[in-house]
């Protein structure tokens, strides 16, 4: 395995951040939150994300994709996150196509997939119930009525929820709280009678969505994977979205980690460049490392993802404590570099800050999932 991007792929990582330089600086997000936009994204940004293909990038070409790879996805989330660019690639492709991909029937492909990749479409993934990242504690319950479901509860933090034309809502249909058996995954249409969904501004100035469902009616056909079986289905789910997360968050440390750079550069302190100051050098060098070694491991994840890897989940755990491990220091480091003005809303920096907090706990924080590699290794 070569841990470098191919010619192609720097290609589009060339073009990826060219796009969002260009098109989605961090003023644009700063705008999205000063002017409170409804949706938390631009839709004409999504637009033309759509038309560069970006939607479809690891979907096959019979649904309308590029049939690329999850590792083409991996460089544009990467691209984007260099300028913290808001819009549901993670939420709707990341997530929520995988899901589709890996546990739809050929009817919900065929319907679903095509309308992802170009656009029309916008899914996202409702699991956590919790204020911590725990896929088996689900008491959304899904009871069978007749030749369908009803389900009922509450789910929190679903990302981009706000603006979906579909949940897949993660519910128990057999067992008890905290069981893997007895999980099941639905389709279920934002405007169905019983949907209820309040938009939630997270400090990052990113959406998130508390979603109620009281007695929502789907049918059979909606049934994303086998009935009491979605557990399996879902940590596949959540294995790619936690690589996925990696992959932008490397992108804005490593943006975060050039900015500080470049100021050190240019602050004067008793007469002297600070980047001078060697105990600035040494806290500069241990990012560096830690950044270096971030790269490597993203880019092994999102090659296993493509080839199938049987340690995937080993994998997926790694990259998450890694790059949310680096991101918190380079993050904190920065905002202690940058001093004072580091602190105040004019300097772009704290976005960089706010951004890590939540993307760390997305999915998972490095200390669940430094217990959950633990586990699979039999500790």
């Amino acid at each position: 395995m070569s841990l470098v991007l191919n010619e192609e792929q720097l290609l589009l990582q060339s073009t990826a951040e060219d796009f969002f330089r260009d098109k989605a600086p961090v003023s644009a997000l700063r705008k999205l939150r000063d002017e409170n936009d409804t949706d938390g994204f631009s839709r004409n940004l999504w637009r033309e994300m759509t038309e560069m293909g970006w939607a479809g990038t690891f979907l096959p070409e019979r649904y309308g994709g590029l049939e690329c790879g999850f590792a083409e996805l991996g460089v544009v989330l990467q691209a984007g996150g260099r300028t913290l660019v808001a819009s549901p690639l993670f939420s709707c492709v990341a997530l929520s196509a995988s899901a589709l991909l890996l546990g739809g029937s050929e009817l919900q492909k065929e319907e679903l997939l095509p309308r992802i990749a170009s656009g029309d479409l916008l899914l996202s993934l409702a699991f956590q119930e919790g204020s911590h990242h725990n896929p088996t504690a689900v008491e959304t319950l899904a009871q069978e009525n007749g030749d369908g479901f009803s389900l009922s509860g509450r789910k929190a933090y679903v990302p981009d929820g706000h603006v979906a034309d579909r949940l897949i809502v993660v519910a128990r249909t057999d067992g008890q709280t905290g069981d893997e058996h007895g999980l099941s995954l639905f389709l279920v249409s934002s405007d169905s009678p019983g949907v209820h969904l309040e938009r939630q501004c997270m400090v990052d100035s990113r959406n998130m969505a508390e979603v109620r469902l009281d007695a929502v009616e789907v049918s059979r056909n909606e049934l994303l994977g086998e009935l009491h079986g979605g557990y399996a289905l879902l940590c596949q789910v959540l294995d790619r979205g936690n690589i996925a997360l990696a992959a932008e968050m490397l992108g804005s440390l490593q943006s975060a980690f050039g900015r500080t750079m470049d100021y050190l550069k240019q602050r004067e302190q008793f007469g002297e460049l600070i980047g001078s100051f060697q105990a600035l050098q040494h806290r500069a060098s241990k990012m560096f490392c830690e950044i270096e070694l971030s790269k490597s491991v993203v880019l092994n994840a999102l090659q296993a993802i493509d080839e199938g890897a049987d340690n995937l989940p080993l994998v997926a755990s790694m990259a998450k404590v890694q790059v949310a491990e680096t991101f918190r220091l380079v993050s904190g480091e920065a905002i202690q570099m940058f001093g004072g003005i580091g602190m105040t809303d004019e300097e772009e920096i704290g976005f960089f800050l706010k951004r890590a907090r939540v993307a760390q706990q997305m999915l998972g924080d490095e200390h669940y999932h430094l217990q959950r590699y633990a586990t699979l290794r039999g500790y």
